[in-house]
């Protein structure tokens, strides 16, 4: 079994409903098991501001499928919550779900970037992953924790625990 990270995000149709459905579905899926959830933390949006605060939190599942696959599942799960993929990167959505980390893979494709790309910059994703995996160390041998001690919070704060 694979241990991967999986952030979860959104900032429309009830968002801690809409992660917690998300959770529940990821709990469901077939060769997967969540072993962790962080709090569950209010953010800022990254892109435009005229939108509504995110609801952020990390899981981490074991998984016995493949990297590509694990994606899949997840656009799937985004796509049954309403999920609509625009141009606009930064935009409100309903439900977000990456991969932040598949084990210690380093995987470039055109669908797929492992660790995900944002991960160092934002405190949406360091903070909970920290709080879940404070002594994990990253494939290009940054400590997590580390870096979530060092990143601004940007007014992140925690809402709850999610269950």
């Amino acid at each position: 079994m694979t241990l991967a990270y999986i952030g979860l995000g959104s900032n429309l149709a009830d968002p801690q409903a809409q992660i917690s459905s998300a959770l529940a579905k990821l709990a469901q899926l077939e060769n997967c098991q969540v072993s962790q959830v962080s709090s569950l933390y209010f953010s800022r949006p990254m892109g435009p501001q005229d939108q509504p605060d995110y609801m952020n939190a990390v899981v981490a599942i074991k998984t016995s499928l493949s990297a590509i696959a694990l994606l899949d599942q997840l656009q799937h799960i985004e796509q049954n919550a309403g999920r609509v993929r625009k141009d606009n990167r930064w935009g409100a959505r309903v439900l977000d779900l990456d991969i932040l980390l598949f084990a210690q893979q380093v995987i470039s494709t055109e669908r797929l970037t492992i660790p995900h790309y944002g991960l160092k910059q934002r405190e949406f994703v360091l903070l909970p992953l920290a709080e879940i995996a404070p002594d994990l160390i990253l494939p290009d041998g940054d400590n997590i924790q580390e870096l979530a001690d060092q990143i601004n919070k940007n007014g992140l704060k925690i809402h709850s625990k999610l269950s």
